[in-house]
């Protein structure tokens, strides 16, 4: 019986920890798809593939994992020291998981199954875009496409302009995966969620998006 209270406490105070971080993280909001203004007058900054990224998380109802995905290429575009537009490309197949060891099955497993069918279907989609709307203060709006699916969403970043240097990082915000048919193991209704049990995935995923590009 202690033992059995000693593990119910542990889940408890796992599941106030999550709760407490998602109270730092904001969701997106997200819309139909807008269009994109061409700023041909500004400076174009050339990312950084190395250094610019999407770092992802992703929750199980206890637990979950995180990792990165890499710009392949794109260009910010600025007046001055002000954003105002921009395009990224980032290359599925560069995805990482951060929390498992690349030295452990485990983690070839878990890549492997994100870029099948269940999750990005990689063979068919091998990158996500990001494109740029509008730049309103410190928020960011930005048509993203991940298979085949574009909507647009907005999110709060700090934009920092060193010489030729800009770096773009957005707060940590989410998005609901399923909007771009990410289902696997979602939770769709109540029904689909009671009879997932732990093997539910939570359909927010939380999103950082960091940039670094220097001026072209």
């Amino acid at each position: 019986m202690k033992k059995i209270v000693l593990n119910l406490f542990a889940v408890a105070l796992v599941g106030t920890t999550i709760v407490a971080c998602k109270s730092d993280v904001k969701d997106a909001k997200t819309g139909e798809a807008e269009t994109v203004v061409e700023n041909v007058e500004a400076n174009k900054y050339k990312a950084d593939a190395d250094q610019s990224m999407i770092i992802w998380k992703a929750n199980k109802i206890v637990g979950g994992h995180e990792g990165t995905i890499n710009v392949s290429k794109g260009v910010a575009e600025l007046e001055g020291d002000k954003l105002v537009g921009g395009s990224f490309i980032f290359d599925i197949n560069t995805i990482k998981c951060t929390d498992i060891p690349e030295t452990e099955e485990a983690n070839a497993n878990l890549i492997g199954h994100l870029k099948s069918v269940d999750f990005f279907d990689v063979e068919k989609f091998s990158t996500a875009a990001f494109e740029i709307t509008k730049v309103d203060g410190n928020n960011i709006s930005g048509n993203l496409t991940m298979k085949g699916i574009k909507k647009n969403v907005t999110f709060p970043a700090t934009v920092s302009v060193n010489g030729d240097d800009v770096t773009i990082s957005s707060d940590t915000f989410t998005i609901d995966r399923t909007l771009w048919n990410i289902m696997y193991n979602a939770a769709t209704s109540d029904d689909v969620a009671a009879s997932l049990g732990d093997k539910l995935i939570k359909n927010d995923v939380e999103i950082k998006i960091l940039v670094k590009a220097k001026k072209a």
